[in-house]
Formats: structure tokens, C-alpha cells, sequence
């Protein structure tokens, strides 16, 4: 296939970040930071690694706890506080010295973490245990409490912009805090965070505000969000067209879709793109572009993705991890 024509190799604009293709390297956990959260040779090695040749037009780094309460593991990367920057500068350096343009996602693990990780209290949306954490009750945060969280949101934005990195990922996703909220499931409040999709995604939209203030207009922002849990009684396709609007409307340059409560997988599906559907109803209602991400392991499959018009962005993560040469490859064939 003629490089002009590929769909795959294709340059991208959203808002101020230009990409050269369509493959995104998507945030996956290595558990490989210091103790105290601090960049490390080993997490600078693997990105170095994952990155290399710049055939990812974009590489999402893995979740990095936004503030104490919100941190999922040890080995997990910080952006808590400014003694990160350093560290986080490298980074940064290491996945731009390859080619590729460099986001930071940025999380609070909510009712998902554990009391003996953090030494804190668990806290969620409402008393309703995460499961994607080791099933603590968590306790509800209060109204203050929840301006505390957007402002560590806004905080670690700021540093991740400081550092010099690309842009910010919010994660939205996979059963941590904000998702916690966005699902019917885990959010069993009263207040005004709490009944319709609306009010569901209130803390989404004061996070994005806060973010988007403390960044500045030229900064990218993306959004994981975690559209479906595929749970009974969970959140739906409905939810999530509703919250992508409401996003794109706050400022989002960029929509990570995802799974809600049951993570990156989808029960019973393991074809290529098995998010496909969300991504193509999430795609109509919105003009920024949408990221797709989910079993993906050939640049065909990823190639007819894109043609099909299920997404503007393909992400593929687990091929990667089992081959550092996968996208390198994948762009050759293309170029072919």
C-alpha cells in the first residue's frame, strides 16, 4: 500500500499537538518508578525501549499518582508534588529524543486504593467498593474534599507542562476515582455529584476546568474515559456520548476511550478493536479526534480500523509490551 494512501501513516492535528501518524503507544503500568514515586533508570530504559524509532506518532505514559491518597502501587511514577519535575524532565527528554510526542496520564485511584499502599483512608464517590481495588469500603469524599482532588488535578497538569512534556492525559477510566463517579455503580450519591450522567460528570468537568486554567489554552488535554462497564446497571453508550459532548465542549483535545468498571477488557470480546463500537458512536457526536485501544496486534487490522472510520487514532499496547519492535515494523509494512 502506497505511504500516500495509508489511513495509519497519515499526520494528525488536535488542537496544537501534530502527530506524523496514527499509532499511539496507550498507558500501561510497569510498576517500575522508585519506592517514593521518584523517574527511574529502569522506567527511563523502558520507555527509551518502547519508543524507540519513533514510529509512535504519540506514547501515553502509564498512570502517575496525582496525590498520596490516589496512588495505586508501589513502583507507580508521582507527579504529587514539584520534587517529581526532575525526573519527570527526563522522561519527557527520553520519549521526545526518539520521535515521538510525550503525555503524562494523571490519576487518583479513588475507592481502588489500599490503605497499606498509602497509609490513608480509602475514599470514593460512596461506600461502594472498587473492583479493580483489593475491596476496601472506602469512605465518601465530602464537597471540600472533592475541591482538595481537582485541585492536586490542576497541580500535577502544571508539572507535567513544566517538565516539558506534550500534553496531560486525565484518566477517567478502568474503576479508578473519576470513573468511580461517572458509574451508577460506585456512585451512589445524593448531592449534586451524584443521580443523572450530568451530575455524574460534574467532577469530570471542574477537573478539566481546573486543568485547562492551570495549563493554559495552547496546552493538549486528553480525556481516558472509561465509556461502558458492561455491568448490569453500570454506565452505557448513552453515558457516554453525553460526557464526550460535555467534553469536548470543556476544552478536551483528544477522547482516550476505553472500559469502565471491568478495565481495559471486554467481557466475551477479543477481536481487534473490540471498543470499536463506543468509539464510532463517540466519533459522531464530536469533532476532536478519539482514540482506540483494545486487541489490536497488526497494523492491517489497525489500518482497516481507521478506513472503517471507527477512530482517528489507534493505540496498541500489549503487542508492544511483548515485542519493542512491534510499531517499528508495523510502519514498515505500510510503508511497503
Amino acid at each position: 500500500m502506497p505511504h500516500s494512501n495509508s489511513h495509519l501513516l497519515s499526520p494528525l492535528t488536535a488542537g496544537t499537538l501534530t502527530l506524523h501518524n496514527r499509532l499511539v503507544m496507550p498507558p500501561m503500568a510497569t510498576s517500575k518508578a522508585e519506592v517514593d514515586g521518584e523517574v527511574s533508570a529502569p522506567l527511563l530504559n523502558y520507555y527509551e525501549e518502547k519508543s524507540q524509532g519513533g514510529a509512535f506518532s504519540l506514547v501515553i505514559t502509564e498512570h502517575c499518582f496525582i496525590a498520596q491518597q490516589g496512588k495505586n502501587r508501589q513502583g507507580q511514577p508521582s507527579v504529587a508534588d514539584d520534587r517529581a519535575l526532575e525526573g519527570l524532565g527526563r522522561l519527557a527528554a527520553v520519549i521526545q529524543a526518539n520521535g515521538c510526542k510525550a503525555i503524562v496520564q494523571i490519576n487518583h485511584v479513588g475507592g481502588a486504593a489500599s490503605s497499606s499502599a498509602t497509609g490513608l483512608e480509602v475514599v470514593s464517590a460512596s461506600n461502594v467498593p472498587s473492583p479493580m481495588g483489593p475491596g476496601e469500603i472506602p469512605r465518601p469524599l465530602t464537597v471540600d474534599e472533592l475541591g482538595v482532588v481537582v485541585g492536586q488535578f490542576a497541580a500535577a497538569a502544571r508539572r507535567v507542562k513544566e517538565a516539558g512534556f506534550d500534553g496531560v492525559e486525565i484518566h477517567a477510566a478502568h474503576g479508578y476515582l473519576l470513573n468511580q463517579f461517572f458509574s451508577p455503580l460506585t456512585n451512589q450519591r445524593t448531592d449534586e455529584y451524584g443521580g443523572d450522567v450530568n451530575s455524574r460528570i460534574k467532577l469530570h468537568l471542574e477537573v478539566i476546568a481546573a486543568v485547562r486554567e492551570a495549563v493554559g489554552d495552547e496546552f493538549p488535554v486528553l480525556v481516558r474515559l472509561g465509556a461502558v462497564d458492561y455491568l448490569e446497571g453500570g454506565s452505557t453508550i448513552a453515558d457516554a456520548k453525553i460526557a464526550a459532548v460535555a467534553f469536548e465542549r470543556a476544552g478536551v483535545d483528544i477522547l482516550d476511550i476505553t472500559g469502565g468498571l471491568t478495565g481495559y477488557v471486554r467481557p466475551d470480546h477479543t477481536e481487534p478493536g473490540y471498543f470499536a463500537d463506543i468509539t464510532e458512536a463517540i466519533k459522531r457526536v464530536v469533532s476532536i479526534p478519539v482514540i482506540l485501544t483494545g486487541g489490536i496486534t497488526d497494523a492491517l487490522e489497525a489500518e482497516r480500523l481507521l478506513a472503517e472510520g471507527k477512530a482517528d487514532l489507534i493505540g496498541v499496547g500489549r503487542a508492544l509490551l511483548k515485542d519493542s519492535e512491534w510499531a517499528q515494523r508495523a510502519v514498515r509494512e505500510m510503508e511497503a
